[in-house]
């Protein structure tokens, strides 16, 4: 072994301590998903602001369990390394997108190393990479309260202080309980009208009253690291799957991920929640997975980058879509009676309750939700028209020893006092729709 292979062991050797420890972590249970599935749905009605969205810290371990394979230390994930030291464990997440890492090992990440230290804790921005589409924050926090549920809300600010028009997601890691260091990275998503700003502020606001805080890490942003690089690719093609028409109209490839923009034909006769399954396939079989979609009939689907390995020959494959037939969609539920007319044939309302000024209506649905779209809603009216929001769902697989249903709980802001007649209209919904596809996506040799 040479001296030079030295630190490479030996970061080999830290990686596989942390794969044993996540190894050992118990993979959540059911009251883990609903509360996970909660913080989703309750993120989801933010869209229209800023389209953030959260995985709790509790689904750590299973992203951790799902993500941790045979570690070897890769060029790109030890260039990362080394311009991170210490991160090694959200650098193992990141590691599994092919696209970031060939970013990374092109020298895109713009090192950062700002701190703002008071009350005892700490936030570091180590560094961020960032193009036209997308800009992915690595940040450490040391001797902050309630990490381990992270009790934290999260905004980021352009120059003028303004909140950034974008949707973000983020997870929270737990390594070291003697000496309690967080990991994480912010993943955000930019438009064309919302192009990355000059400069970024990134603002954590504790929610513990008992312990209330701040803290705000601002940085200029250095645009000019992924300058110019951006690939159109021209489709338009047309996907007829189980009769539903989509357009495909163009693929843009930036540094950090591809952008698949899809236009779903309004004259469906089904509501189109997603595309099953879908991924990327490159002339030597690699598969460039998608891991989310922002829109509704016109839709961006995000992929994992091949910007650096200039592909010849590129794939879009899918097993089917999740979906319901449009007249299924609108449903009246009497609260009284827990009748529902209309809606999809296997919907059952089991109950309701109330909790503090909301109510939390029990609804029963076929299957199983593993891989698929939680039961949500888009409108919810009472008999006089007054609309209410549905912040929060959870679920539970089964309803007594009935396995082969779930049972989903909606949460309907300030709804405690409501009787009678509800109008509501799904969302989303877990029905899948079987019917593999295949198309080719023209790409320059």
């Amino acid at each position: 072994m040479t001296d030079e292979q030295n630190p490479f062991e030996a970061l080999e050797t830290r990686l596989q301590a942390r794969k044993a420890e996540y190894d050992t972590m118990p993979v959540p249970d059911t009251a883990t998903s609903r509360a996970v599935q909660a913080g989703i749905q309750q993120a989801s009605r933010k869209r229209k602001t800023r389209l953030r969205w959260l995985t709790s810290s509790i689904s750590a371990a299973a992203l951790i369990l799902l993500f941790t394979g045979c570690i070897r230390v890769s060029p790109a994930f030890a260039s990362f390394v080394e311009q991170l030291p210490g991160m090694e464990g959200v650098v193992n997440l990141i590691r599994q997108d092919k696209g970031l890492m060939m970013a990374i090992d092109q020298s895109l990440l713009q090192k950062v190393g700002i701190t703002d230290e008071h009350n005892g804790g700490s936030v570091t921005v180590e560094g961020i990479i960032t193009d036209d589409s997308r800009m992915v924050i690595f940040y450490k926090m040391k001797g902050m309260k309630n990490t381990e549920k992270f009790d934290y809300d999260i905004d980021l600010l352009d120059g003028n202080g303004k909140d950034l028009p974008v949707g973000f997601g983020y997870s929270t890691i737990h390594f070291d309980s003697d000496d309690p260091v967080y990991e994480n990275y912010i993943d955000v998503i930019f438009t064309d009208q919302a192009p990355p700003p000059d400069v970024l502020t990134v603002v954590f606001k504790s929610r513990d009253k008992a312990n209330p805080g701040v803290w705000k890490v601002t940085m200029p942003v250095d645009k000019n690291l992924t300058k110019g690089m951006k690939e159109v690719i021209p489709v338009n093609e047309t996907l007829v799957v189980d009769g539903q028409r989509i357009q495909v109209k163009q693929a843009i490839m930036y540094p950090t991920r591809l952008v698949l923009d899809v236009q779903i034909d309004p004259n469906n006769s089904k509501k189109i929640f997603g595309l099953s399954d879908l991924q990327l396939v490159d002339e030597q079989g690699r598969a460039w997975r998608t891991d989310t979609a922002i829109g509704e009939d016109t839709r961006s689907i995000y992929f994992e980058s091949m910007y650096f390995s200039k592909p010849k020959k590129l794939t879009l494959q899918g097993s089917g879509f999740s979906g319901l037939d449009k007249k299924e969609l609108d449903f009246s539920l009497d609260l009284k009676t827990r009748e529902i007319t209309g809606g999809p044939s296997g919907l059952k309302m089991l109950g309701s309750k109330v909790e503090g000024k909301n109510l939390i209506v029990d609804f029963s649905v076929p299957d199983s939700m593993e891989d698929s779209f939680v039961l949500g809603f888009s409108k919810v009216k009472d008999s006089t028209g007054k609309t209410y929001q549905t912040p929060g769902a959870s679920w539970s697989p089964g309803y007594g020893k009935d396995l082969d249903h779930t049972t989903v709980s909606i949460t309907i802001e300030n709804g405690a006092k409501l009787q009678g007649q509800l109008q509501m209209k799904i969302a989303t919904y877990p029905s899948k729709v079987k019917s593999p596809f295949s198309l080719e996506i023209p790409v320059n040799p």
